[in-house]
């Protein structure tokens, strides 16, 4: 890593250790309970208002998001656009290692709990079957977060940041796609991969000054 100034190491400092322990106890809480009892917990049906806002805040978890993550990057901080990318790319490593081989084809809470009557669903959004564990949304928004948090320095990143995440991943509760298992999962993604882009950046940092001299 280079010199302070660089980043925000506070609100980073900050928004990992939050992220590490949110992201903890959500695995912890859900091996104690169960994570199906964790799931019909945490999902309960707030009305329609909630269905609305849920069903469409959860979109800012898609991978799309880094399109307009990578444009800010690349217009202000073009220099750490490296670290953009190479949390896009780890954090999509890891979560698909996770999904397709290291633990495949987790089902998901509507898969896994037979009656639909006992938890909260909305219509208007399918519920998926399988590839539950982690949340890709939920990685996507927490590293989305914690990249704020590292290039931020003003002090209202932190709740900011933190809001949007959370209702991101509790999105996935509430609209039945994903156990708080595969929630913490994601949470604990996103702190790796952008823990190690920081790294990743530093390399390139180095090896450019390098090829300058």
């Amino acid at each position: 890593m280079r010199s302070s100034q660089e980043y925000a190491y506070k609100n980073y400092l900050t928004g990992a250790i939050i992220t590490a322990v949110l992201g903890t106890l959500l695995v912890t809480i859900s091996f104690i309970l169960t994570k199906n009892t964790f799931f019909l917990l945490l999902n309960a049906d707030m009305g329609r208002a909630a269905d609305y806002f849920f069903s469409y805040w959860t979109h800012l978890g898609d991978g799309t998001v880094w399109v307009p993550v990578g444009i800010l990057f690349l217009v202000y901080r073009r220099d750490k656009f490296v670290l953009a990318l190479s949390t896009v790319a780890i954090g999509t490593l890891i979560v698909q290692s996770l999904k397709n081989f290291i633990i495949p084809a987790q089902i998901r809470p509507g898969t896994a709990i037979l009656d639909l009557t006992t938890f909260h669903s909305v219509a208007s959004v399918p519920m998926l079957t399988n590839y539950s564990f982690p949340s890709g949304h939920t990685t996507t928004a927490f590293s989305v977060f914690l990249l704020g948090c590292l290039m931020i320095k003003k002090k209202w990143i932190v709740p900011v940041g933190l809001l949007y995440a959370l209702l991101v991943g509790y999105s996935r509760i509430y609209l039945a796609e994903h156990f708080p298992l595969d929630v913490g999962g994601g949470m604990l993604t996103a702190l790796v991969s952008v823990w190690l882009s920081v790294y990743v950046q530093s390399a390139w940092d180095k090896s450019r000054s390098k090829r300058i001299r």
